[in-house]
């Protein structure tokens, strides 16, 4: 193994056969003759590295500070390159960053990781695009995001999947007990999705409005004729609506979107239905939004948080590891799934963690509404998507009856 230090007394000669890199740096500074290996024993051992430096203008100090540099550039340029690419919950990814990159500084991987995790406000398009026509070896090595799309385009994604392209890394056997419920199994059976938690939708109403209506329960009270014209939905906020629509779907058919689309007042964002009671303008009877917006609803106010007692709907947030990848990625997926950063998504974002030690903080009768691996298994989720977003947009123009 190469010596780290120089001493300015050791021969020109010894640097050159001790010091890994340090040949091919005198040669770049001009001492040519040391191509030479004859030459090189020759005069290499009757002169100091310091003096043959001096001939040069260069002190040793700067000599081993380009050396440093020098099997820096060559270690980066050797090192294994892992790529994560994705979308983080907006109410969560900035402490989720700065924790993350805290974590990384004190860690030094034989690979070099690059990153790229945006705010979900601004959808999976910018990923989707840079994604057309890449081979699976293209492919970032570590996906996360929330939602159905774009991960499970048979097109895309889904020709991976049949590859066997991916592996669940979970390192606990068994989710958190908030999930064990018999029509809950977040698993994937085939062990390639991973889920770090969910972000599950639930209704805040609007108690003004209701008039002589009862306070909806269920997702089969917001579907009731009752409430036509009268409900706000999260549209924006692809990852939701879509899990949305999907869940209506499974229950209730294409006849379930159509009245979904009905109900419809309008859409709003979750910070904006929270307050909505408090401006002059249309104001939807009850709005369907993350858990994490009823935060801000305050005590005593008109404003109502309804968890559904038939489920809160969820749009489960994803990973997607490379299998090939599995030694790199392994103690970034057990980052992804510790206690730390569930604790973060949970009471940070009301987005409950699948790991087991982590404190939802969520009621233990309060119960959710997933697709299940069945269902995505079935169908291609883009094309259905797109079927639903068709039927609702026409329910809502009062095109289908």
């Amino acid at each position: 193994m190469a010596k780290k230090y120089i001493d300015h007394r050791m021969s020109l000669y010894t640097v050159t056969e001790e010091i890994e890199g340090a040949l091919a740096l005198l040669l770049s500074l001009g001492f040519t003759n040391l191509n030479d290996e004859k030459q090189r024993a020759l005069f290499g051992k009757v002169i100091t590295i310091s003096d043959a430096l001096k001939t040069k203008g260069i002190s040793l100090d700067a000599f081993t500070e380009m050396l440093g540099e020098r099997e820096t550039e060559e270690d980066q340029s050797t090192r294994i390159k892992v790529k994560m690419a994705g979308v983080l919950p907006c109410p969560v990814r900035v402490p989720l960053l700065e924790n993350f990159e805290e974590w990384l500084s004190e860690r030094d991987f034989p690979f070099h990781l690059d990153y790229d995790l945006k705010a979900a406000s601004m959808g999976i398009g910018w990923l989707s695009e840079s994604l057309e026509n890449k081979s699976g070896e293209e492919l970032p090595d570590l996906f996360i995001s929330a939602g159905f799309d774009m991960f499970f385009d048979k097109s895309r994604f889904g020709r991976f999947r049949e590859e066997n392209f991916f592996e669940d890394l979970t390192s606990f056997s068994g989710l958190h007990r908030d999930f064990d419920q018999e029509d809950i199994r977040l698993k994937d059976p085939r062990k390639q999705y991973s889920m770090i938690g969910v972000v599950p939708a639930v209704f805040l109403v609007n108690t003004k409005e209701l008039g002589n209506r009862k306070v909806p329960r269920s997702w089969d009270d917001i579907l009731s004729d009752e409430f036509k014209n009268s409900i706000s939905l999260p549209v924006s906020d692809f990852d939701l609506f879509n899990a949305i629509l999907l869940n209506i779907y499974k229950s209730h058919g294409e006849a379930g979107i159509a009245q979904l689309g009905r109900n419809m007042q309008k859409s709003m964002h979750p910070a904006e239905m929270v307050k909505s009671h408090m401006k002059l303008m249309e104001r939807p009877s009850v709005t369907i939004m993350p858990y994490f917006f009823t935060k801000m609803v305050k005590d005593g106010g008109p404003m109502v948080a309804v968890w559904p007692e038939d489920g809160a709907i969820i749009s489960p947030i994803f990973l997607l590891t490379k299998k090939e990848r599995k030694k790199e990625l392994q103690p970034i997926v057990d980052y992804l799934l510790s206690k730390e950063v569930g604790e973060l998504l949970s009471h940070n974002g009301r987005f409950p963690s699948v790991n087991p030690e982590v404190d939802n903080r969520i009621s233990e009768e309060n119960r959710y509404q997933w697709i299940g691996w069945e269902f995505i298994e079935k169908y291609d989720l883009t094309l259905l998507i797109r079927r639903c977003e068709e039927i609702f947009q026409k329910a809502m123009r009062g095109e289908v009856e």
